[in-house]
């Protein structure tokens, strides 16, 4: 099987709980035509859903059932998490996304940056009602470090730049957001959670993830010379950076499988306290799959 058969499989674990969060996206949305059926698309669209997915898989590996409370924040952190993505299809003028057109390319820029900001309200307004200052405190922070790791690219912007650069943007932009899903929903929780492990485990795969996804990008290109659009506009991710002193992308690559690895046995580290069932062997699956690059 590849790797989208293999975690569609995982994902059949988790699907009574993604059916419910995947109704809850969309709940709420009420505004015009045809804006309103634009973003209910664009939110029921096939996606991943790591992040609900891997918080889902960690509590029931843990023993636990899933809250309506805790669904609904894994409602909350795809939401905000969707609200990035309309905004990061204007900053990169992308034309697709999930196999649609984007809303910056369906209607224009004005209203694509209106309709993330109302998802991101939407978002906030079901924060408010789970009624947690330590959830709102920690998904402010989050917020607030995704927008300082695309301020801070924009200022880099041409730089090469350290590995350990790299690892504090891919913090910001996408592991925080993978931290939080886990730990929000463990804060809900009415078992004792070890916080620093879920932490560290939510960053190492959301570092992982990005790791990944950045050598399945380098590896796209034909030529030794990357030409994508990413490097193009002075974005150079961890490829780029390792390969530089030799001028060797695919040297880069290399280590930047190393790299990848490094973060995935972390995360294996921290699974093991969960006890033995299908949920725990389903957690150590997907992280073999990330490791398959």
């Amino acid at each position: 099987m590849n790797f989208q058969e293999r975690y569609e499989k995982i994902k059949v674990l988790a699907k009574p709980e993604l059916e419910i969060i995947e109704k809850n996206l969309i709940k709420d949305v009420h505004t015009r035509e045809p804006l309103n059926s634009a973003l209910k698309n664009f939110l029921t669209a096939p996606s991943k859903r790591i992040r609900p997915l891997l918080s889902i898989l960690y509590l029931k590996a843990n023993e636990e059932n899933l809250s309506d409370k805790q669904l609904e924040i894994l409602t909350v952190i795809e939401l905000i998490h969707n609200a990035s993505l309309i905004h990061d299809d204007i900053i990169d003028n992308s034309e697709i996304r999930r196999g649609i057109k984007t809303l910056c390319k369906e209607f224009d820029n004005k209203l694509a940056v209106i309709s993330g900001d109302y998802i991101l309200a939407i978002a906030m307004e079901k924060l408010a009602k789970i009624e947690n200052i330590h959830i709102l405190h920690k998904l402010s922070q989050t917020i607030r470090q995704m927008c300082l790791g695309e301020i801070n690219q924009n200022f880099d912007r041409f730089k090469i730049g350290t590995i350990e650069n790299y690892i504090e943007k891919t913090k910001n932009k996408t592991a925080y957001l993978f931290e939080s899903s886990i730990v929000c929903s463990a804060m809900l929780s009415k078992k004792q959670h070890n916080f620093e492990n879920i932490t560290n485990l939510g960053l190492d795969i959301g570092i992982a993830f990005q790791i990944r996804d950045d050598i399945i990008n380098m590896k796209k290109i034909d030529s030794s010379k990357p030409s994508n659009n990413d490097i193009k506009e002075g974005i150079f991710n961890a490829p780029i950076i390792l390969g530089n002193k030799s001028d060797n992308y695919h040297s880069g690559i290399e280590k930047t499988k190393v790299l990848l690895n490094n973060y995935i046995e972390s995360a294996e580290n921290k699974i093991k306290i969960l006890p033995n069932n299908v949920y725990k062997s389903a957690l150590e699956e997907f992280l073999e799959l990330l490791s398959n690059v």
